[in-house]
């Protein structure tokens, strides 16, 4: 995050009158706003200057959006809200896939997108103190918590497996992934899981949290068709089991 007393913002869009009306906007709300035309232009933006967050079309010309998102979550670590188009739900889950924190629309409210950008935000800023709260379900090592074959390190908010070798977590997942270890064995909700890691402006019946668990599995579960680390209860939510039998 910046160290300046305003949150920078990266508008990314080719439609130059919405990208500068956007960023008028943001500005006005005491936002500092830098603007990219597209992926290289977002790339170079984001080698030169801290950027709190991004707010990414993923419908430009030329470089493919969701590659674009790819780089930027792997790179850069930064926040990103997509902006997708009407009626394409693919573009939202592949995003969400990827490690997009939200999603807004075309066309949208100016005044949706600042909610948006606030919780974004406000959920990075205390994303640190929440790990360093997080209660040991089972900890092989100091500080550290057994999340099947791998560990969490809380404060450092990094998960490693047995040779100490860092799993690649994007920020929601390491988000999600700290609500689980702070209720072990513990039945969770689909609505308690959006107030605690997600934003909680999405809908109840949002496929945000189900497409966030299946990634988290995928990195997770020796079998993520059969998993035993976050389990499936059935018309209930999902549990964290931190050490599953065998």
């Amino acid at each position: 995050m910046a160290t300046g007393p305003k949150h920078r913002i990266a508008v990314v869009d080719d439609e130059t009158d919405l990208r500068t009306s956007v960023a008028e906007y943001l500005q006005l709300q005491g936002f500092a706003v830098s603007q990219a035309a597209d992926g290289p232009g977002l790339r170079a933006l984001l080698g030169r200057e801290p950027v709190d967050l991004v707010l990414l079309d993923l419908r430009m010309p030329g470089e493919d959006g969701i590659a674009v998102l790819r780089g930027v979550r792997e790179r850069f670590g930064v926040p990103v809200i997509m902006v997708t188009a009407m009626g394409d739900p693919v573009d939202r889950i592949v995003g969400l896939e990827v490690g997009a924190d939200d999603y807004v629309v075309k066309p949208f409210e100016l005044r949706e997108l600042l909610a948006r950008i606030r919780t974004v935000l406000r959920r990075a800023a205390t994303s640190a103190a929440v790990g360093a709260r997080t209660r040991p379900a089972a900890a092989s090592s100091p500080g550290r918590v057994r999340v099947g074959r791998f560990e969490l390190d809380p404060p450092a908010r990094r998960l490693v497996d047995a040779s100490g070798t860092e799993v690649p977590l994007t920020r929601t997942e390491l988000d999600l992934l700290e609500v689980f270890v702070r209720n072990p064995n513990r039945v969770l909700t689909r609505d308690e899981l959006l107030e605690q890691a997600c934003n909680e402006s999405w809908e109840p019946l949002d496929r945000g949290i189900d497409i966030r668990v299946s990634r988290l599995r995928r990195k997770l579960e020796r079998d993520p068709a059969s998993p035993e680390v976050i389990r499936t209860v059935r018309g209930a939510g999902y549990m964290f089991v931190p050490e599953p039998d065998g």
